[in-house]
């Protein structure tokens, strides 16, 4: 006869052996479900991976959509145009699972030129240590010493010289398209919402976003991603202001001292990067002025770093005086230069330069195309460069700049 606490107990042992059966199974079927979610999502980073090989690969030309046949994977790519900077986006899908990134892309520049000097002016000279590794187009293939200091003159030159044409080379269209207008959406600030206290961000995968903005309101904010900020009167970006992949459009710029940020700025009056400004890759600092009488000028203070372009163009021969580049003394350059006004040069530049005319100048005197004491160096830009076109292209190869998605 068995007891009534001993069936008791198989109920217990039963009831708990169905737990730890239940249990097993549940874990197993979970184990299962997150294996094949993994298993899934990394067959979408890969498939998102060869999109954006293959859309580098045709060039950006169009709108692409594709199934994979083995894997049922959806994929699709599209380039559009930001600022001077192309944005790749790419989209893999399979069910409710999607995979979207977003990268600026360029094409390489396989231009070597270091110094490209118009020859309706007088020839280039030099003083003290000077160093050019590339190509120069100048008005002569000699360079003349002229004695200002009472120091050295060295020149070291790695690369041929050849005459140069009357005018620089014509600028890539997109740079006038920019100051047509780009196309966004105009919003205020105050209908932007933050992500946190104080950062506004949109994603490349949205439309951009126009703000107009007053000359103070960008006190301490962070502004990352698909934005245009605007302003009717000159704009000074504060060194406690944040600003990651953004345009800024204005009729004078200036970055405080100490400023650390990576914007597509464009001015019609000037730009100023005060000292030790660093604008990181990929950034750009334009200025855009085709009335003869008014005077345009971008000013770098000593210690400031910036990589990506400088451009100033607009002007014809007979205003060259009145638009200026100025690059002070200690700070490095990681870009192509492009002016078809004045450039004082007092820095180091690793890129090409394009300019109608350089100048120099000291307490007692100034003096006209002299390169002093500096290295221009076409081929000593970081491994991951890709230059912001200042020219068209037709051959390209595509590559990819930076992630921003």
């Amino acid at each position: 006869m068995i007891k009534a606490n001993s069936l008791l107990y198989a109920i217990y042992v039963c009831l708990l052996v169905s737990i730890i059966c239940g249990g097993l199974i549940m874990y197993f079927s979970l184990f299962g479900q997150l294996n094949l979610f993994y298993n899934v999502n990394e067959e979408l980073y890969i498939q998102n991976q060869s999109t954006v090989n293959y859309a580098l690969g045709s060039k950006l030309d169009s709108k692409h959509f594709d199934v994979d046949a083995d894997s049922g994977i959806e994929k699709s790519f599209e380039s559009k145009q930001f600022g001077l900077l192309n944005i790749l986006l790419t989209k893999t899908s399979l069910r409710n699972d999607t995979i979207a990134s977003a990268h600026f892309v360029g094409s390489y520049n396989l231009d070597k030129t270091a110094i490209y000097l118009s020859s309706f002016s007088r020839p280039l000279s030099y003083s003290g240590i000077v160093k050019i590794t590339g190509d120069n187009k100048l008005p002569s293939t000699f360079i003349d010493v002229a004695y200002i200091e009472n120091k050295p003159n060295r020149l070291d030159l790695l690369g041929k010289n050849s005459i140069s044409e009357i005018q620089l080379p014509k600028i890539n269209p997109k740079f006038i398209k920019i100051f047509d207008g780009l196309k966004a959406e105009k919003i205020a600030l105050s209908e932007v919402e933050k992500l946190n206290d104080s950062l506004y961000f949109n994603s490349f995968v949205n439309p951009t976003k126009e703000i107009y903005l007053s000359n103070n309101n960008q006190d301490k904010m962070i502004f990352k991603g698909n934005f245009i900020l605007k302003s009717k009167d000159s704009i000074r970006i504060k060194k406690n202001t944040i600003l990651e992949d953004v345009i800024l459009i204005a009729p004078k710029i200036t970055f405080e001292e100490g400023f650390i940020g990576n914007v597509q700025a464009f001015a019609t009056l000037g730009i100023e990067l005060e000292s030790n400004v660093t604008l990181n890759y990929p950034s750009v600092i334009c200025v855009y002025n085709n009335n003869a009488e008014i005077e345009s000028k971008i000013k770098i203070k000593k210690e400031s770093k910036i990589t990506g372009a400088v451009v100033l163009f607009g002007n014809d021969f007979s205003g060259i005086d009145k638009n200026s580049i100025q690059i002070d003394e200690s700070g490095l350059i990681f870009a192509d230069i492009y002016c078809t006004g004045k450039l004082m040069l007092t820095s180091n530049v690793y890129g090409s330069i394009y300019t109608n005319r350089f100048f120099y100048k000291t307490n007692s005197a100034g003096y006209e195309n002299l390169i002093m004491n500096v290295e221009v160096n076409a081929s000593k830009k970081p491994s991951y460069f890709i230059s912001i076109p200042l020219f068209e292209a037709k051959n390209t190869t595509y590559g990819l700049l930076k992630k921003v998605l």
